[in-house]
Formats: structure tokens, C-alpha cells, sequence
């Protein structure tokens, strides 16, 4: 724990791991823990919290000095929000855990940051039912999970395990739902080769998928392009949008590689402020979007699913429910029939 007094703000960082349940699959590898930080202000015996959720690998500020720079934060925190987030402009988890803390400390509960009709129980986000990598047995387990759960909406993440073996994972949900009843959304994580891109788009196809998330490896932006034109459904760009700063930068890639969705996760991509100037984009050029946690805990969620709320959007969002974890914090949200909802009778538990 380090901390700094400046005037009337009080403001430390801490580290937290969390711990996976079970070891959780990308294209990237395995994870069994995830890192994430917490900035504590506190003013007149009120206090805030915000998270700052780096994924290291993955993260534009996974940097050696990632640390430094929350000590800097804490040691300048008089400097207040917009200052601070302008500053921060290489690290966009650390913006959002100062947005966060900010909004927490100058509300009256410190985990109510935007009051709603979602935070005070009364309606719900539909999300989509995330389906790790893994075993086929293992996936289609999870599968059956999801839509006897309620989800009309299932997110596969794909590209780690044999193609044709995934093509029956989405033959077997096919079999059983039309995509009428059932969205399927799959996510390569950049899987696929330059080559063979196309042709496994085609395959997938069949299958009537609403999208797939980033087909390739980030930075190919000419074939990134070429596949949104010639693609049989439509393409999200999920990775691509990280550390990608300026507002400038934003739209000349949406401009140049025109995808149908863009995929936008706060915690990568500068917090709510950085996450609007990436929906006006998308807006003004008639780019769909919808929101995505990136394995922050309940703290980091709990800030994401409210602000999700009130943008109104009437897709399923990637929002996932903090159930990951063995050690992650008791919170009001929980899952219904596919939909989040924020349960006022229960408490929070990290303050």
C-alpha cells in the first residue's frame, strides 16, 4: 500500500490477484490469475474506489512502470479527474480507474455512479453467455449451460482448438436453435491467418452468425479492410482499437478499414470518456457497437454495467457476471434469464 496526502484528497493504490475457478482459455494461452489494481480516494470520511484493469499481454499500459505511474497518480491526485485522464493518455486502465474513483467518492454510495432505472433494480441489460475455450466436451458443456440458463445470445471464443471441431461445436447449437432463437457471436481473438481469413469465414458462414470479433491479428489494417468488404457476416474489431490514443487515430482507422462493429472494453480503451469518442465515431459513420468487460472484478463491472445502461443500446453486451473468480467481491449484480440485474438487497463487501 502507498499513499500520498495532497489537501483535502487522500489517495492510495493497492494490487489485487484474482483467481480463476478454472483455468480460462484464449487464443492467447491459459490464465489461472489476473491482475488488477484499485486507486482508494478519500475526502471528509468518504471514500471512493476505482479499478484500474490492466491485462497484461493484451493492455496498450502493460508497462514496466505501470506501478510508478499509480504512485505518480496518487502523489498528483490534486490535479483532479480531467487533468489527470489527459495525462494519462498512454494509460488507459489507469484513466479509467481515476473516472471510477472519482464518480465513487462524489456520490452519495460510493457504487451507485450513475443512478438508474438498472441500479435501482427495476430493469435489466441482456448480455451474452460467454463460452470459454477448452475441450470440446468442455465447450459444449458450457454451451448447454448457457441456453438452459436463458441466454438468447452465446459469444464462442474460437481459434484455439481444431477448426473442424468448432464448426460442430456451432453445428451442434444450430441443430437445436435457429438463429432466430439463438444470436451466436464467436470471437478468433486474431486466430487466423492472413491466408486462410477468408475461406474460414465462409465456413463459419453456414452457421448464421451474427459476428465474428477479430479475425486477424491486429495491425494488418489493409487486409483488416479488404476482409470487412468481402466478408459474408459482418466483422467486429475487438483488439485492433487498443492503444489507439487520439481522436485522430480513432477515426482514420474506422475511416480506412470500415468494420461493421466495433467491440469497446473501458478498461482498454481509456474509460468512459475514451469509450464515447469511440461510439460518436462509430455513430457518424454508421459503425454498430456494443460494450465488453475485459475480466475486470465486481468493482471494475459494477462501474461498466451502469454506464452501459444509460447509453441505451439495444444489442446483448459482453458483460460478465464476476462469477470467474474464487476470491472476487460480493456484489449486487447477478444474472437472470440472459440479463444482468443489479439487486439492491444485497451488499457489497469490499469497503
Amino acid at each position: 500500500m502507498v499513499q500520498k496526502k495532497h489537501k483535502a484528497v487522500k489517495a492510495s493504490y493497492q494490487k489485487y490477484m484474482l483467481n480463476f475457478k478454472r483455468p480460462s482459455g484464449t487464443s492467447r494461452g491459459i490464465m489461472t490469475e489476473k491482475e488488477t489494481w484499485f486507486i482508494i480516494l478519500e475526502e471528509n470520511d468518504k471514500k471512493g474506489i476505482g479499478e484500474c484493469g490492466i491485462l497484461r499481454g493484451l493492455s496498450a499500459d502493460d508497462r514496466d512502470d505501470y506501478e510508478e505511474k499509480l504512485k505518480w497518480v496518487c502523489e498528483n491526485i490534486y490535479l483532479g479527474e480531467t487533468a489527470l485522464w489527459e495525462a494519462l493518455l498512454e494509460f488507459p486502465s489507469i484513466q479509467f480507474g481515476v473516472e471510477m474513483a472519482f464518480l465513487s467518492l462524489k456520490n452519495e454510495n460510493p457504487y451507485v455512479l450513475f443512478p438508474s432505472e438498472f441500479t435501482s433494480g427495476s430493469k435489466s441489460i441482456v448480455i451474452n453467455g460467454l463460452v470459454w475455450m477448452g475441450e470440446a466436451s468442455f465447450m459444449k458443456q458450457q454451451i448447454e449451460e448457457k441456453l438452459a440458463t436463458g441466454f438468447n445470445c452465446i459469444k464462442l471464443k474460437i481459434g484455439a482448438i481444431d477448426f473442424q471441431t468448432e464448426l460442430d461445436l456451432l453445428q451442434f447449437i444450430r441443430s437445436h436453435f435457429s438463429s432466430e432463437q439463438i444470436e451466436i457471436r464467436v470471437d478468433a481473438n486474431g486466430a487466423f491467418t492472413l491466408n486462410e481469413a477468408l475461406d474460414k469465414l465462409n465456413q463459419l458462414n453456414q452457421f448464421e452468425l451474427h459476428s465474428i470479433e477479430q479475425p486477424i491479428k491486429k495491425g494488418n489494417i489493409q487486409a483488416m479492410s479488404d476482409l470487412c468488404k468481402n466478408t459474408p457476416f459482418p466483422i467486429a474489431l475487438d483488439e485492433e482499437l487498443i492503444g489507439i490514443f487520439s481522436l485522430e487515430e480513432k477515426e482514420k482507422l474506422l475511416q480506412k478499414i470500415r468494420p461493421q462493429y466495433i467491440i469497446l472494453k473501458p478498461s482498454f480503451i481509456g474509460g468512459f470518456r475514451g469509450t464515447k469518442e469511440w461510439i460518436d465515431l462509430a455513430d457518424k459513420y454508421g459503425i454498430g457497437w456494443w460494450i465488453t468487460s475485459a475480466l475486470e472484478s465486481n468493482i471494475g463491472l459494477n462501474a461498466i454495467s451502469q454506464w452501459t445502461f444509460i447509453q441505451n443500446s439495444k444489442m446483448p453486451q459482453g458483460l460478465g457476471t464476476g462469477a470467474l473468480y474464487t476470491n472476487n467481491f460480493e456484489c449486487p449484480l447477478e444474472v437472470s434469464q440472459g440479463q444482468l440485474w443489479y439487486n439492491t438487497s444485497k451488499k457489497w463487501d469490499f469497503f
